[in-house]
């Protein structure tokens, strides 16, 4: 027997993307027609948009204004990552019931062995059509893509196509660069950075990457970069799982009595996933692709493989089970459960090596982040949900505006943009201690005289010393003022101030304002 006969036939792989998920399940939570444009917003700027949004101007990246600006009868909703997830489900029901074994890498890409499907319908053209047909009864639209690895069919499914056997890297060679990073289910955070450096570098296309020495590649850049450039090579990647999954690692948990609604599963589902990730790390590894098995008194069960490019962590794991019990349990699809649930169970289906990944600064994969979570968490359920708030740097003039507070476990977006353009704005350095109750001072000049702001917003006389209770110091210098006309249009709102940042004797540093009162400082610098 040659070689060439004896080599295994690559394990192909089928991609599902459903196009505009975010935007297709907000139009679907709002009953709206396919017609109507639909833009979805996160800190402000759009994340995901329609066909019918973009045929009117509207983008990703654009700020909400301007995207109403461009299409006046946009209908724009919050990123819900939650609603994307559950609404989901009855699409994955679908799929799963023509081909089973899915795989979910994100709510609107799934993903699946080719080998199953192609025996039952006798080609990859008939799957696909089938696959299809089967995501269109729920009226959604969706493409197809068919290819050697599995990033590879991801991004045929962004074509539409069905790349030949051993093709891969032929046809990833005329597509741009920014390919890499398009798809974040399978990139870490950090390959959007690395592809705007490519593109300073002059590597327009993916074939272009691709043509570049391994060795090169490997010694100047991270592991994440090196997978990329395997992509782009069309080398084997690791495929749709078909292993068994280590029994030590399986975490499960009875419940009794079973469990009806969404915030009962997603408590077990926490509790598991703690579990869990204590097992992971007593066995010095981490979880990547995770099979999540809900299980009802009356023998109906539910189970999805979700895959990650970057290893889980507890709250992600949690995420995952709660998503997925939520559609089945709200029934979102057909196969709602007749009973409730009396069996959760977690199996790790691929594990890394923990050695391998990305350590936190004091150790760990945000062991210290996680704990301090959960502390939080606790004290939020004892106090109420609006007792305990992190704070969010939104937009303002002043360091105090700022600075947002939002309950813990909620979105994390401010009330308005921090990138707009706010005229008045403090410049950096920020200080680092703002004062909740800004205390009152005196700014005195070399004679005695108090120093104040004109209507020109100038000083009235250079600031000589500052008094502060019953200290005073010698101001060594200052600089602004910058000040601030805000809300001339309503008599009850507006305000006329100004900011003066203050370098005092002993390396002091304050960032002091006057208002209607006089002078209180602000913010303290280090």
């Amino acid at each position: 027997m040659n070689d060439s006969s004896s080599r295994r036939a690559p394990a192909r792989v089928v991609a599902l993307w459903c196009p505009d998920w975010p935007a297709v399940a907000a139009a679907t939570a709002a009953e709206l027609p396919a017609t109507v444009p639909v833009a979805v917003v996160s800190a402000n700027r759009v994340v995901a948009c329609s066909a019918s949004a973009r045929a009117a101007g509207v983008r990703r990246g654009l700020r909400r204004r301007e995207a109403q600006a461009r299409c006046p009868e946009l209908h724009v909703a919050r990123s819900d990552p939650d609603l994307e997830a559950r609404t989901f489900e009855a699409v994955v029901a679908a799929i799963d019931a023509v081909a089973p074994g899915v795989e979910v890498l994100r709510p609107g890409l799934v993903v699946l062995a080719a080998r199953g499907a192609v025996r039952w319908f006798g080609s990859e053209e008939a799957a696909a059509e089938a696959l299809i047909d089967a995501v269109a009864a729920n009226g959604v639209e969706c493409q197809v893509g068919v290819a050697d690895e599995l990033s590879t069919a991801v991004l045929a499914a962004r074509r539409n196509a069905l790349v030949p056997t051993g093709r891969g890297a032929e046809f990833l060679a005329p597509l741009p660069v920014s390919y890499l990073a398009v798809e974040p289910a399978l990139a870490a955070p950090r390959r959007a950075d690395t592809v705007d450096l490519l593109r300073r570098l002059g590597i327009r296309t993916i074939g272009a990457f691709a043509a570049l020495s391994p060795i090169d590649v490997a010694s100047r850049f991270d592991a994440d970069v090196v997978a990329a450039h395997r992509s782009a090579r069309g080398l084997p990647e690791r495929p749709p799982s078909g292993r068994p999954i280590p029994p030590d690692l399986t975490v499960e948990q009875p419940c009794d009595p079973p469990v009806e609604r969404v915030d009962a599963a997603a408590f077990a589902g926490r509790a598991l996933a703690e579990l869990l990730h204590t097992r992971l790390a007593a066995a010095g590894v981490a979880c990547t692709r995770l099979l999540v098995t809900a299980r009802t008194g009356a023998g109906e069960e539910l189970a999805r493989t979700w895959r990650c490019a970057e290893p889980l962590t507890p709250e992600g794991t949690a995420d995952r089970v709660r998503w997925q019990l939520d559609g089945w349990l709200t029934g979102r699809n057909t196969n709602r459960p007749t009973t409730g649930i009396v069996l959760l169970r977690l199996e790790p289906v691929e594990v890394v090596a923990a050695g391998a990944l990305q350590l936190g600064l004091w150790g760990g994969v945000g062991d210290e982040d996680e704990r301090a979570r959960r502390a939080l968490v606790r004290v939020q359920g004892l106090l109420g949900g609006d007792a305990v708030r992190i704070g969010v740097l939104g937009g303002g003039r002043g360091p105090t505006e700022r600075i947002v507070l939002v309950p813990v476990g909620d979105e994390a977006i401010p009330h308005s943009d921090p990138d707009a353009p706010w005229p008045g704005r403090l410049p950096p350095p920020a200080p680092a201690l703002v004062l909740h109750t800004p205390p009152a001072i005196r700014l005195d000049d070399d004679v005695g005289n108090p120093v104040s702001v004109t209507e020109r917003g100038l000083l009235s006389g250079s600031p000589a010393r500052l008094r502060w209770g019953s200290r005073s110091w010698r101001v060594i210098g200052w600089a602004g003022p910058w000040p601030v006309d805000e809300y001339w249009w309503d008599p009850a709102a507006a305000r006329c101030a100004a900011r003066l940042q203050v370098l005092l004797e002993e390396s002091r540093a304050l960032l002091v304002f006057f208002g209607a009162d006089g002078w209180r400082v602000e913010g303290v610098y280090d």
